[in-house]
Parts: C-alpha cells; sequence; structure tokens
C-alpha cells in the first residue's frame, strides 16, 4: 500500500491555466480589434479632417495686403499717395504677459500711452492670429534697436508697410477725404457685404470723401502665402503665393491747380466753392473752407486734437460744399424769372414800380427792398441786373409757392444731386404739403413773398446752386455732376467715366436769352457784380446774392457792424463764362461774409481768371460805387 498520497491536481491545474490563457488572450484580441477600429477611423473615415488639422498646424496663411490706389487729379497730379515706413507689430497670440511685454519694449522705443491705448483697442475690437501695430513710422535707429533685440520678444516683428500721405493737406481734405484704422463698424459693415475676407491683413480703409466712395475701386484684391512653419512657429519656407492685385488709380476731374487758386481766393473767409463744366457734369474744384489736416486720422486722432477740431467755431469738420445748407438769397431770382415767364406771371415788358417796398394786400406789414427809395420802374431784365427784391416780393406772390416749388425742382433744387461721393445733404424746397406735414400749419401768404427772395425756408448746398447754374449756363441741359474722371485698373486698362446726360428741361430759347443776357449785365456797370469784374477780359453771366442768418425786426435795419461776426450775412455768388459759351459753372459761399457782390464775387473772378485767362490776377482795381451796387 502507498503511503503516500498525492495532494495537487495537476489536470484541474491545467485545465485552468489553459482557461486563463485563453480568456487573457481573447481580451488582447478584442482589444487588438478594437484598436484596428479606431485605426480605421482615424485613417480612414477621418482622414480628411486630420490632415487639414495637421496641415493648419504646419502651414500658415499669410494674408499679402494690395497696394492702395493713388488719386490723381485731371492732369496726373498726385493728390493722394501711398509711401513705406516701418512699424512695431506684436502677436497676441503669442504673448503671456502683454503689459510686461509693453514696458521692455519702452525701452527700446517711444511708445506714448496714446500708442498703448490705441493699440489695446485694437486688441478688443479685431481677433486675429497675425500681427497688429502699436508704433508706426519708426526711425531707422528704432528699427535698429528693436531688430538686435528681438530675440528676446517672442511675437514681436518689425515690418514694412505703406501709408497714405496727402500731398495738398487742408486744400483737397473735405473732396479726398482720409483713410483710417478699421474699427468694429466698419468690420460688420464688410461682413454685411461679404467682403470681409477681402480685408485680412488690412489695417486701414476709406473713412471720408473720395477715399470712402470709391473704397472698393482703390482697396484691390488681397493675395495671400502659404506658409510652412516649424514647431517653433518660424518659417521654413514658402509653399504657395496668391499675388494681391492693387487697387486702381483714380483721375478725377478736377484740377489741383484751379483748387489751390480758390482755395486761396477765400483768404480768412470761411465758406464753399464749387466749379462745373456744364457741358459734361465734371466738377473742376470743390472747396469747403476751412479745412484740415487729414493725416492726423489716419493712426487715430489724440482727444486733445479732436477736441480743438470738433470745438471750433470755425467748424473745420463741416463739408460745407456737400452738406452745408443756406438760405440762397438772391442767387434765386434768375431762377423764378424763369419761372414766371414759363407760368406767363411775367413777360418781359411787363414792369412793376418799386417804391423801396411790397405790402400785401390788406396788410400794413412793409417787405423792403435792399435799396431804399427803391429802383423805380423795374421790368424782368432790370430785376436780376440791380437784384430788385420789391419785383420778385410780388413775382411770388402771383405765382405761388407750389408753382415755384414745381419749377424749381427742376433744376435740382430740394434734392441731391447725385454726386459720386457719400453724405450729401438735399436741401430745403418747401411747398404747402412740406410745411402742413413738417409743421402742421397752413402756409401763409408771408411765407411766400419771403421764398421770393430765397429767404424763409429755402435751403441750398453750394453743390445743389452749382449744378443748377449749370443747368442755366447750358440752356437747360442737365449733366450727371461726378468727381471721377477715369479709373486705370492695374492691369493698364483705363475705364473712361461717361457723360451723362440727365434731362433738357426744353427752356424757350428767347427766355433763356433774356435771363442770360440781364446775368451778363450783372457784370457789368450798373450792375451788383461789376466792382469784382472791373477790366475782365471775357464776359461773365452772374448774380448776387445775401442771405440772412438772423431775422431782423419790423422797421430795423440791418448794421453789420453791430452784428457778432457768426450772425452776419452770407455772401453768394454764382456765375458762368464765357457767357456765350460757357465752360465752367460756379457758386461761391463766403460764410458770414456780408455783400456777394463785393466779397464772393471777386472770389469767382480769381478762379475764372486762372481757369480762362491761365494766370491768378493782381488785387482787383476798385471802382467807384456808382458804378455798381454792393448790397446784394
Amino acid at each position: 500500500m502507498n503511503r503516500y498520497v498525492e495532494l495537487k491536481n495537476h489536470q484541474r491545474e491545467i485545465y485552468y491555466f489553459r482557461l486563463r490563457l485563453v480568456l487573457c488572450l481573447g481580451f488582447v484580441a478584442v482589444m487588438m480589434f478594437i484598436l484596428l477600429l479606431r485605426f480605421v477611423y482615424l485613417q480612414v473615415v477621418r482622414h480628411d479632417y486630420f490632415h487639414t488639422l495637421a496641415e493648419s498646424n504646419r502651414i500658415y496663411v499669410v494674408p499679402i495686403v494690395p497696394n492702395r490706389g493713388l488719386i490723381l487729379d485731371r492732369n496726373g497730379v498726385v493728390m493722394a499717395q501711398n509711401y513705406s515706413g516701418y512699424t512695431l507689430e506684436i502677436a497676441p497670440s503669442k504673448v503671456k504677459d502683454m503689459d510686461a511685454l509693453i514696458a521692455e519694449l519702452a525701452t527700446l522705443v517711444d511708445i506714448t500711452p496714446r500708442d498703448i491705448k490705441r493699440f489695446k483697442k485694437l486688441l478688443t475690437e479685431r481677433q486675429t492670429l497675425g500681427t497688429m501695430p502699436i508704433r508706426s513710422q519708426l526711425s531707422d535707429e528704432e528699427v535698429a534697436r528693436v531688430s538686435a533685440q528681438q530675440f528676446r520678444f517672442p511675437g514681436v516683428e518689425i515690418k514694412a508697410r505703406l501709408f497714405r500721405e496727402y500731398p495738398y493737406t487742408d486744400v483737397t481734405s473735405h473732396l479726398i477725404g482720409y483713410v483710417g484704422r478699421i474699427n468694429q463698424k466698419d468690420i460688420d459693415q464688410l461682413a454685411e457685404r461679404e467682403d470681409a475676407s477681402n480685408y485680412l491683413g488690412s489695417d486701414y480703409i476709406g473713412k471720408t470723401g473720395v477715399e470712402q466712395s470709391y473704397e472698393e475701386v482703390l482697396h484691390g484684391t488681397t493675395g495671400f502665402e502659404q506658409v510652412e512653419v516649424d514647431a517653433g512657429g518660424r518659417a521654413v519656407r514658402v509653399l504657395s503665393r496668391t499675388a494681391p492685385q492693387s487697387g486702381s488709380n483714380l483721375m478725377l476731374t478736377l484740377d489741383a491747380k484751379l483748387q489751390e487758386v480758390a482755395e486761396q481766393a477765400f483768404g480768412d473767409y470761411r465758406g464753399a466753392l464749387v466749379a462745373i463744366d456744364p457741358t459734361s457734369g465734371e466738377v473742376l474744384a470743390f472747396i469747403s473752407k476751412p479745412g484740415y489736416d487729414p493725416g492726423l486720422f489716419i493712426d487715430g486722432i489724440d482727444t486733445e486734437t479732436w477736441d480743438e477740431l470738433n470745438g471750433s467755431l470755425d467748424t473745420p469738420l463741416n463739408n460745407r460744399a456737400l452738406r452745408g445748407q443756406y438760405p440762397p438769397g438772391s442767387t434765386i431770382k434768375p431762377f423764378l424769372a424763369l419761372a414766371g415767364l414759363h407760368y406767363g406771371t411775367r413777360s418781359p415788358a411787363r414792369t412793376i414800380s418799386d417804391p423801396g417796398y411790397f405790402m400785401l394786400p390788406g396788410s400794413r406789414h412793409q417787405y423792403r427792398d435792399w435799396k431804399s427809395g427803391g429802383h423805380g420802374s423795374v421790368d424782368l431784365f432790370k430785376s436780376i441786373v440791380v437784384s430788385c427784391d420789391t419785383y420778385y416780393y410780388g413775382l411770388a406772390t402771383e405765382m405761388g409757392i407750389d408753382n415755384m416749388h414745381s419749377y424749381l425742382s427742376r433744376f435740382g433744387f430740394g434734392k441731391k444731386t447725385g454726386l459720386d461721393m457719400d453724405g450729401e445733404s438735399s436741401g430745403l424746397l418747401p411747398s404747402t404739403e412740406w410745411k402742413a406735414k413738417r409743421y402742421k400749419q397752413i402756409w401763409y401768404p408771408g411765407d411766400t413773398v419771403s421764398a421770393g427772395i430765397g429767404q424763409g425756408y429755402n435751403l441750398v448746398t453750394p453743390l445743389q446752386l452749382a449744378f443748377a447754374t449749370a443747368i442755366l449756363a447750358n440752356d437747360g441741359v442737365a449733366f450727371q455732376p461726378h468727381l471721377v474722371k477715369e479709373v486705370r485698373r492695374a492691369n493698364g486698362e483705363a475705364v473712361q467715366t461717361e457723360r451723362k446726360q440727365l434731362f433738357d428741361m426744353q427752356i424757350p430759347p428767347d427766355h433763356m436769352k433774356l435771363v442770360k443776357s440781364a446775368m451778363e449785365a450783372v457784370t457789368k456797370p450798373g450792375g451788383t457784380a461789376v466792382g469784382a469784374n472791373y477790366g475782365v477780359q471775357y464776359h461773365v453771366a452772374g448774380k448776387t446774392g445775401t442771405a440772412q442768418v438772423i431775422a431782423m425786426k419790423q422797421g430795423e435795419k440791418y448794421d453789420e457792424s453791430k452784428v457778432s461776426e457768426y450772425n452776419r450775412d452770407h455772401a453768394w455768388f454764382i456765375a458762368f463764362a464765357p457767357a456765350d459759351k460757357p465752360r465752367i459753372a460756379l457758386a461761391v459761399l463766403a460764410e458770414n461774409g456780408g455783400h456777394g457782390g463785393s466779397t464772393a464775387a471777386p472770389i469767382a473772378r480769381k478762379v475764372l481768371d486762372y481757369y480762362l485767362l491761365g494766370k491768378i490776377p493782381q488785387p482787383l482795381q476798385k471802382v467807384s460805387e456808382k458804378a455798381g451796387a454792393e448790397s446784394d
């Protein structure tokens, strides 16, 4: 009998060992299968997504900002151009402590509190993986200092950029306008017109004037570079490049020298001047004085300068030519004379007796003529030459305000001219319907009397009045006023602006001849503008005007010496020349300048002398008071 009993069951141990092995192998097989499925999912199903993600980490798309188009005058004189300069820029995404970085950079270059404030404003307004400028127009010495220490500042770069420059500064500020840094409002507007991608990398956009109105033409098309970068974010090589397309150059209808002459002719007066070629609608000069330096706005204007400009009594930021609205005064009379002939309210031979005032039937109120004692017997021709108020008080009363509104609106009064610049005002041409809607009041006969001499509710812009004068000069044929003569694309193609006829008023030739000859007589002995046109070498047709700023009490006589400067009357003068075949029509406003004949007309004379004769005249010779009146 075996004394030893076997204590282990080898068969059972082998069974359990094999079971554990199978389970482990099964688990490994399941895990491998799951891993394989994951591999297939990542490498096959999601291949495109992860490939794009990897490429985005390896490839950086860099926008290439196009060169902004130039702005030239009709003779090729540059009025807005670009110049190259260096900027100090920071990539916010690569900076951990922005304040510390800026403080260190300030030890190398001059960074003002204004620079910091503007930079932080950009940080809040624009989310970008690229760089944003903190200092512009670095000197060569500053560039060298930063370059030598750049290894200390990750995320800091020095870039060469183009900056806008305006050689004529305040002379063309209201016409050309300016570019400024893109803000959130601009970004929203770009998004609305689905053009935001074209401004990637761009810092500037047109804000006013031609720069704004022709922004899409001037900006160009942004290009792109695909750059391969290493793990440290440093560029390794350029993989592909789509070149930018430079913006188109604009050739304006403007004459830069004429613009200078006109601006200087104003002297110390505030005001506006618009000159138009009546046969094409081309704007030859466009003045709003005073102007401002548009360069102040390019990088963001400082608070002190802004307050000075915005708070000035001279309102240099106000575009008087485009948006200023003033009573037209007696410059409305030639147009009312045509209206009177049109409706048969007046005939050339009909005369009135002017005692120096006009009274409505049944009223004791006297509407005074500018000349005490009146002008005696006055017909239509003389009414324009001597600017007889009494004649037009009566004409307006007989014609009625709605007939006046209907006819004058045909000359463009009370509505925008459609000039290719944003922000134009429409002026105001009153009617009974307008007053009822605006003031919930009836139209009174006294309102009509005031409207007859361009006062009361009447308001025009200098641009409107120049346009109306151009229509009159061109015998009732109107051409669309425009500022751009030609668009020159980057590929060399030149696109001319079409000469667009708007309408023909079909004014009877005898009516036009009568009014034009009367306007020509205005600039001759006996007329209200002879003093400014003494010795002129060409024939000028014109009309003076004086527009009240403050109303006078009944029986009170206006005394300029007793009125503060900003409450004095405005001086107007409209003209076209040569009178027989007009090449230029203009409207001049001397704000608070007093009399049209003595203030506005001399300004127009200098402009006409240069445009027609190519010269700037000497100081005008004075003539005796009896040669012509100076009240209107």
